[in-house]
């Protein structure tokens, strides 16, 4: 076998490994246990005999597999559960009915899945628990526009948001102001009841209040954070009428902000995150010790325009090919986070697809190194594709099929360049969304 090939092997290899440290299932099971009648939900303790109903409500790609491992922890007594999901991303379930729904962009599917849930939190009582499954794409899969605007419209906010290149920070933050149920709105729909989130993280350092857009925790974002956010992207004027108006009512504070730390609606509330890039990152760097490499994590916080992202991983590679720093080959260079993709082109492709396509040109002909980058959720941007895979050889194998990397690069268009050289990598729904690994292997 070629030093290439194993290193590719291997990149392959250790990115699984870190996927199945995520299993949201598993992540459940590990933080929730049932002793008779008494629920063990990490350092707490509940007494089921003084609950009534139990329901499950939630949404995220992760939220079919979360929701089954809760239907075996109560087997006996769930009462009833509705959870919105990516369409595909499916578990087998008995009890929880689900809706699938689109992800990135909401859809109607997703508004009448959010009005379910809803529906079911109102009859959910002081003598109530309710138990809330939350992951990434949760933000899409609850869309319940505020009053006076529309699905569309809040869809063409979301689009904006994307092409622009705002952060999911940024993102969250004007979706939860112009939302029912997100910033903490889902837990004064579940209120008086007692309530337990499980949350499986795809944001940068996992702040409760992003993941989401943050449906069960106190909102820390205000309608000034948003006027900020939208001048700082230049597309406030390009948003619908409906929800300019809104924005300024809100300024002006004649409508109400998200519910804050204090409120009373959080007494009952325990939110607990169960799966996480960390713990990813963690499992990839075991694997690739037991596969030989010396090792290093370089951060879990990485975000940024992805290509420049791309071109600092490019570098180290460079260095440690040149002069055996920070670590000496075989190594293995390890990073999370998201990186961001500002579109100039209309191509199809992802941030990490295009973070391959960017680092390989930037280590063109460099030797014995891959890349590999990948979305845990096995979706990347709006294709089919995790990520990509690529080497020292790729622009060279690129080239002679005629394919120039540069103008695939301009268009945005990775998927596609991939595509041709059959360096895609396709997981299809990991059912878990942690965010992106990304791996430089040096041999």
């Amino acid at each position: 076998m070629s030093i290439l090939k194993k290193l590719r092997e291997d990149a392959v290899a250790i990115f699984k490994a870190g996927l199945r440290a995520v299993e949201p299932a598993e992540a459940v099971h590990r933080y929730v246990r049932r002793d008779g009648n008494f629920l063990l939900v990490a350092d707490r303790r509940y007494d089921l005999r003084a609950y009534k109903n139990i329901f499950v409500v939630g949404a995220g790609k992760a939220a079919c597999p979360m929701a089954a491992a809760l239907e075996k922890i109560f087997p006996d007594r769930l009462t009833s559960g509705h959870i919105s999901a990516k369409y595909g991303h499916l578990s087998p379930l008995k009890k929880i009915q689900v809706q699938e729904a689109g992800h990135p962009i909401p859809d109607a599917a997703g508004l009448r899945g959010t009005q379910k849930i809803l529906a079911l939190l109102k009859q959910a009582e002081q003598n109530d628990l309710v138990v809330g499954v939350i992951s990434g794409g949760g933000s899409a899969l609850l869309p319940m526009p505020s009053a006076g605007i529309t699905l569309e419209e809040k869809q063409a906010v979301t689009k904006l948001l994307l092409a622009c290149g705002a952060n999911i920070n940024e993102m969250n933050a004007v979706r939860k102001h112009l939302s029912q149920v997100k910033g903490g709105q889902l837990a004064r729909a579940a209120y008086p009841a007692t309530l337990i989130t499980l949350i499986v993280s795809d944001v940068v350092g996992d702040p409760l209040e992003v993941i989401a857009s943050g449906p069960t925790v106190p909102d820390q974002s205000t309608f000034l954070d948003v006027q900020m956010i939208l001048k700082k992207y230049g597309i406030r004027e390009q948003l619908p009428d409906s929800v300019q108006r809104r924005l300024v009512k809100g300024l002006r504070g004649e409508v109400s902000e998200t519910p804050k730390a204090g409120d009373a609606i959080f007494e009952k509330t325990q939110n607990l995150i169960i799966a996480s890039n960390r713990q990813a990152i963690e499992a990839a760097k075991a694997e690739a010790e037991k596969l030989g490499y010396h090792t290093l994590i370089l951060s879990t916080f990485i975000e940024g325009e992805t290509r420049e992202v791309a071109r600092v991983h490019a570098a180290i590679a460079k260095e440690i090919r040149t002069t055996g720093h920070p670590l000496s080959p075989p190594a293995c260079v390890i990073s999370g986070g998201e990186t961001t993709v500002t579109l100039r082109g209309d191509g199809l492709g992802g941030r990490n697809q295009e973070f391959v396509l960017a680092a390989t040109m930037d280590i063109a002909e460099l030797q014995n190194t891959a890349i590999l980058s990948a979305g845990t959720d096995g979706t990347d941007g709006p294709t089919n594709a995790a990520g990509a895979i690529g080497d020292g050889e790729t622009i060279k194998r690129a080239m002679a099929l005629n394919l120039n990397p540069q103008i695939f690069l301009d268009n945005n268009d990775s998927f596609r360049f991939f595509e041709k050289l059959g360096d895609l990598l396709i997981t299809g729904p990991t059912n878990t969304n942690v965010m992106d690994l990304r791996f430089i292997l040096t041999q």
